[in-house]
């Protein structure tokens, strides 16, 4: 059996990834910040379909709760085989309106907290020789967005983060890899109006826009022994809309 850690679990693409892996039999511990009453759901939700579950809190933010965190989960399941980094915090708004608190929080949260939960699980997978990553961007990290240059530069900060990452670690057998979803039915994005949504999904070549089931099935393909030899990849549920 396979064991997986997944922040930002509680909801939107993380909850959806949690549900996926249960699904294909592995244990899941669902990393949540403050929705306690939500994660503790889901992991009795995923507990019913016979596989273990955990919900554990941390605010990936902090180094010393995330370390917490992940010895948790490893005094519960005695190993961990994927880390799915989906924790995320957004702001939309003009640079000019951004103060240094909020640029701080998006990078403490974004991009730390990547850096934190890796730099957590690797002395675990390192002994083992064995393991696979799985981060999550965002397409607006691969070209940025107009009033969205803040969340942008952290998540294109997750793609070099990984792709550097993929090359110090692949000697070591530990893959890792990056999903950037495009525009996803989450509440990440319940900001954008009725006509915003429908002016984006008019933009996506496919028509739509996308659910945060499509988006974890990618970051279970990613961390799957499907995907083996892949490793440094960013692969892009965004129906088209960039390529």
């Amino acid at each position: 059996m396979k064991y997986a850690l997944i922040t930002g679990g509680s909801r939107g693409i993380g909850a959806a990834a949690a549900r996926l892996f249960a699904r294909r039999g592995w244990g899941v511990a669902v990393g949540y910040c403050r929705s306690e009453d939500r994660a503790l759901a889901l992991a009795d939700e995923l507990s019913g379909l016979g596989v273990p579950a955990m919900a554990v809190q941390a605010d990936v933010a902090d180094e010393g709760q995330v370390g917490r965190m992940v010895d948790n989960v490893l005094e519960k399941f005695c190993q961990l085989d994927i880390l799915l980094c989906s924790a995320g915090v957004s702001h939309v708004g003009l640079i000019s309106q951004i103060d240094g608190d909020e640029w701080r929080r998006l990078f403490a949260v974004n991009v730390d907290g990547v850096h934190h939960c890796c730099r957590a699980v690797l002395p675990h997978m390192l002994g083992r020789k064995s393991g696979s990553i799985v981060t999550v961007s965002s397409m607006w990290g691969q070209v940025g967005a107009s009033c969205e240059a803040a969340y942008s530069a952290t998540k294109g900060a997750v793609i070099a983060y990984t792709k550097a990452l993929a090359k110090e670690l692949g000697p070591s057998n530990i893959r890792v890899n990056c999903v950037a979803p495009g525009v996803i039915d989450t509440e990440m994005n319940a900001h954008l109006s009725p006509d915003d949504l429908a002016a984006l999904a008019e933009e996506t070549p496919l028509g739509r826009i996308g659910t945060a089931e499509e988006a974890a099935a990618a970051a279970a393909f990613l961390a799957s022994d499907e995907a083996s030899f892949l490793t440094g990849q960013v692969v892009c549920p965004n129906g088209g809309l960039v390529v």
